[in-house]
């Protein structure tokens, strides 16, 4: 799997680079069908809460994907992780009712 991280009007650290990948990695072990995951974070407005933006979408045979806004960058991915999650398991139980 194929992870790319860009990150919009700032430079990312070391540590929550290694938070992407723990977290996005996560969603290999329910689908093997993942091939290639973008993750794009930008800081919207600076200086005011819920500012920081986060989007990851998962090319896994049908395009997957969540935005979520949050205080920050960590809340975010944990919420679009949340999000595709759930998006993987109604994908695979329509896979299987066919």
């Amino acid at each position: 799997m194929e992870i790319n991280i860009q990150a919009i009007r700032f430079e990312p650290t070391e540590r929550l680079q290694d938070f992407v990948h723990k977290k996005v990695g996560k969603l290999e072990k329910f689908s093997d069908e993942i091939r290639k995951v973008e993750v794009s974070m930008k800081v919207v407005k600076p200086e005011t809460a819920m500012n920081k933006e986060v989007a990851i979408r998962v090319n896994a045979g049908a395009e997957l994907f969540a935005e979520k806004v949050c205080d920050t960058f960590e809340e975010a991915i944990d919420n679009c992780v949340d999000a595709l999650l759930r998006q993987l398991q109604k994908n695979k139980e329509k896979s299987q009712n066919r």
